[in-house]
């Protein structure tokens, strides 16, 4: 597969290999958003030893290690060596290594060595104080899924290793602007298609092709049973979580829109006191994130909701899991013709309402404004706002997003400006109006008030942020 992207954490990293200094880099971020890639594409051209963490013994994984540098270093012997611990394992590592240039060192999902081995993190922080870091001989990466561990063990202030790194790299899934790169030859629309269910993580996105429809990749990447995306969130949830029903029930129930945490609960028929746990977790994930009204006032904790944010686990926690029998029986074509297309149009409104706020900045910077701002979205028991942009000129944006076709133009410039009267305000700020819609309007809304449209292949045109 060729390597698509990630220019500035390439950048990142060439120019650490590049410094006299050794250097230390924590890369992380969610699982299959290419970070392994990342850092296998960085090793081509270098000596490097990529060591990979596994759910197994810490002496299984040492020697496992220690036979991968018997190879990149060419020092068969290392391959027969026995040392106690990772202290002297890595130690012996880095002095047969003999040769100019600087010696990578990987410990991809460092998760699972500590696991194994918790006394790790103290034993790298020796390791990189008593030698490493004066020699100017290695570049240290350690990789990780684990969010919340990672920042907490390696980058946290308790963790031994604080203060050592001399860079980091946060690997986000590819924004919608890269996704381009995936499928040229789609429209517009289909690109957008695309990136509502795979998001920007490249490995689902690979698993696409332009060549055949999207409904038609739905079917053959999905919903085949022999398909690499059809148990993919099964796989994910095994590695990282235990309860895999009681999560399940949480990530179906919210696949279907945010909720409040009690009645997030009350709907998965759990304990209010024990929901904080699961979603701690799936948060950390970077699967569910924390959601509130945006109106330039501190939310109460009654209006904070929770939502599935990864873009595969929400559909497919929305379309795949709960109809798993239906699929079994019937087959694909009748799942996606019955099940899943009389849904889907309404399903990717949703997904265009999110997508209409992460190209918010990318509005911004066109437009040229200089303002810092926050972007969210609006609700009470009167309204839903789709789009809000609070700016710190006394400025804000009120937006209304439409997927479908928009039948009255005028009518959806009304439904707008009601939801502008419902927005509190409480800065009594100047409010915008904004309008986004899949298609071109066919008449431009006739003022006042001003408001500004955006088509799908306005944003899509609109250089990053």
């Amino acid at each position: 597969m060729r390597f698509v992207g990630r220019r500035r954490d390439r950048d990142t990293l060439e120019r650490a290999y590049g410094c006299r200094a050794s250097g230390f880099i924590p890369v992380y971020g969610r699982r299959r958003v290419g970070k392994s890639r990342l850092i296998l594409e960085f090793l081509r051209d270098k000596p490097g030893i990529y060591g990979l963490g596994k759910q197994a013994p810490a002496a299984f994984q040492r020697r496992e290690f220690l036979r991968q540098a018997a190879v990149a270093l060419d020092q068969p012997l290392l391959a027969s060596a026995e040392f106690p611990d990772w202290g002297r394992t890595l130690e012996a590592v880095v002095q047969a290594w003999q040769g100019e240039r600087r010696l990578v060192l990987v410990l991809d999902e460092f998760q699972w060595m500590v696991g194994a081995s918790p006394e790790l993190p103290s034993v790298l922080q020796e390791l990189w104080d008593c030698g490493w870091r004066d020699s100017g001989r290695v570049l240290l990466l350690l990789c990780g899924s684990y969010l919340g561990f990672m920042e907490r063990e390696v980058l946290g202030a308790r963790s031994p290793l604080f203060g050592r790194r001399t860079g980091q790299i946060l690997l986000r899934p590819f924004g919608y602007d890269d996704t381009v790169e995936f499928h040229p030859g789609y429209s517009v629309s289909d690109r957008a298609r695309v990136y509502f269910v795979c998001g920007g993580m490249p490995h689902y996105l690979l698993a696409f092709s332009d060549e055949r429809s999207v409904e038609q990749n739905l079917m053959e990447q999905i919903l085949d049973e022999h398909a690499m995306l059809f148990r993919e969130p099964e796989f994910l949830l095994r590695e990282e979580l235990r309860e895999l029903e009681r999560y399940s029930t949480i990530l179906t129930t919210l696949a279907t829109g945010s909720l409040a945490q009690g009645e997030l609960a009350r709907r998965c028929g759990l304990d209010t006191r024990a929901i904080p746990y699961y979603l701690t977790h799936l948060r950390e994930l970077g699967y569910v994130a924390r959601r509130f009204p945006l109106s330039g006032r501190a939310p109460a904790s009654r209006e904070i909701r929770y939502s599935l944010e990864e873009p595969l686990l929400r559909f497919w926690f929305r379309f795949i899991f709960p109809n798993q029998s239906f699929l079994a029986q019937r087959g694909a074509e009748p799942t996606l013709r019955d099940r899943i297309r009389p849904e889907l149009d309404a399903y990717f409104g949703g997904c265009f309402e999110r997508l209409c706020r992460e190209r918010l900045p990318a509005l911004y910077a066109h437009e040229g404004v200089a303002a810092t701002y926050e972007v969210g979205e609006f609700w009470d028991r009167q309204v839903q706002i789709d789009v809000v942009g609070v700016r710190d000129d006394h400025w804000v944006d009120v937006g209304e997003c439409k997927w479908g076709s928009v039948t009255s133009v005028p009518a959806l410039c009304a439904e707008l400006e009601a939801k502008v009267r419902c927005f509190p305000n409480p800065a009594l700020a100047s409010i915008g109006r904004r309008i986004f819609t899949q298609h071109p309007l066919p008449h431009p809304p006739q003022g006042p008030p001003h408001i500004r449209c955006h088509s799908l292949a306005d944003l899509a045109a609109l250089p990053a942020a």
